[in-house]
């Protein structure tokens, strides 16, 4: 038997009520004066039996209707009152019961559904507090090794150490390398704060993304130049998309920069973009060691950094390339890593074309 309207089960249990004192009446006439015909009684009068017995009929079918009130409305309105306070206590393991009542088995689904959804978001919630903690505690630790060494080099300027010109020009040199690096982390962390718990919404503009691209290299020559990098762009002329330009720059200033790291001298950095139908796709290789399979598998997670090559001696923060993940994502598009097969690193993407 499926569940049951509420407004059939109320129906049926006034017609209850109005039949079980007919039901008595009828009985305890019948077993006085031995005859259905109720209009017929000695002296033409009912008798005293059959109207108590009416009125029993009329108690008894009160207590009989309360009785299945309790067992089908009031009940189950118990228990999903606990059900709620469990909740609220933290244990979302708990078991709901069936209903013969549709209204509540309904509501009961519904209370089902918000449970696994404040269940999921519970999660996801915990999640993003482990990743922050983690962030920020990973981040902090990084940011001493500079701090650190900052302090100590302009200590030595300040005691005197460094007496002589190239001394002093090299102890400057590795203060300003250090808080550039410094820079670089706070930025890196600033960033991934906004893409992940911020939420805010892109102010979209149009966009050509060749020049994005082509500012983001001409932002990394310098360091490639220094490291005896060559950089070559290859760009189409309609790679239009729609988006915030200072983001897109940031991500791919992150992945030239990543490439520009980890590309020993006298390597080589190719960069493209062209159209293809719905997406503006994006390349950008680099002729160093590659990825590892560990390394192709994580990394885009926040802070990892491989053992080998992709470590803290590159100064590296392990987040951009998870900001640049997240930032094109932001953007409807996708970023994949994988390993070009003449060897290198090869970073691949797609943003929407602008329609």
């Amino acid at each position: 038997m499926g569940p049951v309207r509420i407004r059939s089960f109320t129906l049926l249990c006034f017609f209850f009520i109005m039949l079980m004192p007919w039901v008595f009446f009828v009985t305890a006439h019948f077993i006085e004066t031995k005859s259905l015909n109720i209009g017929q009684t000695p002296n033409e009068e009912l008798h005293t039996v059959p109207i108590v017995s009416a009125f029993v009929g009329v108690l008894l079918a009160f207590l009989i209707v309360g009785a299945a009130m309790r067992r089908f409305l009031l009940k189950p309105l118990e228990r999903m009152s606990l059900v709620s306070r469990e909740v609220a206590a933290g244990d979302w393991e708990v078991e709901l019961p069936m209903f013969r009542i549709a209204e509540i088995a309904e509501v009961r689904d519904g209370f089902e559904v918000m449970v696994k959804g404040l269940q999921s978001s519970y999660r996801k919630q915990a999640e993003l507090e482990e990743e922050r903690r983690f962030v920020i505690a990973a981040v902090a630790h990084d940011l001493r090794t500079p701090l650190f060494a900052l302090r100590g080099y302009l200590d030595g300027l300040e005691q005197g150490i460094a007496q002589s010109p190239e001394k002093m020009a090299k102890y400057l040199a590795v203060c300003k390398e250090k808080s550039e690096q410094l820079d670089r982390l706070v930025e890196d962390l600033f960033t991934f704060t906004k893409m992940e718990y911020l939420e805010t919404k892109l102010n979209e503009e149009t966009i050509d993304f060749k020049m994005i691209l082509q500012n983001a290299v001409d932002s990394l020559r310098p360091l490639a130049m220094q490291k005896h990098i060559s950089i070559s762009s290859r760009s189409a002329d309609d790679c239009i998309v729609r988006g915030e330009a200072h983001l897109l720059e940031r991500a791919m200033t992150n992945l030239l920069d990543n490439a520009v790291r980890h590309t020993p001298s006298d390597g080589e950095i190719v960069v493209q973009c062209y159209k293809d139908e719905h997406k503006v796709k994006f390349s950008i290789r680099d002729t160093g060691p590659g990825f590892s399979s560990e390394e192709l598998e994580r990394v885009f997670e926040p802070l990892y950094r491989g053992e080998a090559s992709r470590n803290r001696s590159t100064g590296g923060s392990g987040l951009g390339l998870t900001i640049s993940q997240r930032i094109v994502r932001r953007h409807g598009g996708g970023l994949a890593a994988r390993n070009h097969s003449e060897g290198g690193a090869l970073l691949t993407g797609w943003l929407p074309v602008t329609d």
